[in-house]
């Protein structure tokens, strides 16, 4: 590969483009907090890093180093070298890092050299890129206008989102729906993944003129928490709020927690499916059991119940708008006035889904 691009700190630039990372930490660590475009393709396992950290405190740097070569070497070495070669090849505009932009990216860079393939790195590693984004985050948020897309429950929010250009999804990042029947199968990435997907995107969106448009959340989706500068930004924000009938939001969540979801976990699981997707559904109700009341919460449960003997039986789903509808007036809707009442500002529009985007879109 003839690539003589130079290393880099251009932070903005590699995340503005999404371009390719080949992450070279250890595999604890990719867990802990990674970007979006990165793949873990470690120098060292866990195991290896935790021997050469151990001998870095005892024994100095250059027994360090010594151990580590004695660790990868062989067969072991030129397996990872060419796993990196592959991604070198396939991604031509990419760049290699470690934690500080030291002696394992350097390595991994030597290491391809050696290889015949010149592949940059970035300067100051993933411990620089990330605070990097943590203040870019911070005076994005600060510095531009956000307008909060809010709406009862069902109204389709995200869906008018996503047709707007300078949107920010939230529950997008967080891989769940915000609500208490939010999770989504793959679970939800780490407080630290999240943030860096959240601030990539802001610092994608910040070459744009005009508001960013938000849907309104609390200050956890699912387990993943909201900035608190963010936080304190949307409680001052404009908010616009989508209006639709019961019968449509009704339609909607069985649309997306009862007929969609449950395809989806039949088409993970198999046979196993429907009896996750049941089971899902009956305790994501039973964790809000306190709020609903002993009554309603057995009254709600026991037409969960009787939807599910339908559905499973003969894949008719219709009896799940009882208990949704249910669910809607007695627990999503107080919920929503409640939170709405704690706005500083009233919304600056109402309507429908047309009218909504179209206020929006002039903005």
């Amino acid at each position: 590969m003839a690539d003589t691009r130079p290393d880099t700190d251009d932070f903005t630039s590699l995340f503005r483009a999404g371009l390719p990372l080949l992450d070279v930490r250890a595999p604890v660590e990719f867990a802990k907090g990674a970007f979006p475009h990165a793949v873990n393709i470690p120098l060292l396992n866990d195991e290896e890093r935790a021997a050469v950290g151990t001998a870095y405190v005892q024994e100095g740097q250059q027994a360090a180093i010594a151990l580590g070569h004695q660790l990868v070497n062989g067969g072991k070495k030129d397996a990872r070298v060419a796993a990196w070669r592959d991604f070198a090849q396939n991604n031509p505009n990419g760049y290699l890092f470690c934690f500080r932009g030291g002696l394992r990216s350097q390595i991994t860079q030597q290491w391809l050299a050696e290889a015949g393939i010149a592949y940059p790195r970035v300067r100051g590693g993933y411990k620089a890129m990330r605070h990097f984004l943590i203040d870019t985050l911070e005076d994005i948020v600060e510095k531009r206008d956000f307008v909060v897309i809010s709406g009862h429950t069902g109204t389709g929010k995200t869906a008018v989102l996503n047709q707007l250009s300078r949107a920010v999804d939230l529950e997008g990042f967080a891989n769940h729906h915000g609500s208490s029947f939010g999770r989504r199968i793959g679970g939800q990435p780490s407080q630290i993944d999240f943030e860096n997907a959240l601030a990539i995107r802001l610092l994608q969106l910040d070459a744009e003129d005009g508001p960013l448009f938000i849907e309104d959340e609390s200050r956890l989706v699912g387990r993943c928490a909201l900035p608190q500068a963010l936080l304190e930004k949307m409680a001052a924000a404009k908010t616009v709020e989508l209006q639709d009938t019961m019968e449509n939001r009704i339609s909607a969540v069985q649309k997306d927690y009862v007929t969609d979801l449950s395809a989806e976990y039949q088409a993970v699981y198999g046979d196993e499916g429907f009896a996750l997707f049941a089971d899902f559904l009956r305790q994501s109700l039973y964790r809000i059991r306190k709020r609903l009341g002993p009554q309603r919460y057995q009254d709600i449960s026991a037409a969960l119940d009787a939807a599910l003997k339908v559905q499973g039986e003969n894949s008719d789903p219709s009896l799940h708008r009882r208990w949704i509808g249910d669910l809607l007036t007695h627990y999503y809707d107080p919920m929503y006035a409640h939170q709405m009442k704690n706005k500083e500002n009233g919304p600056s529009f109402k309507g429908d889904a047309a009218g909504v985007l179209a206020f929006c879109q002039k903005l």
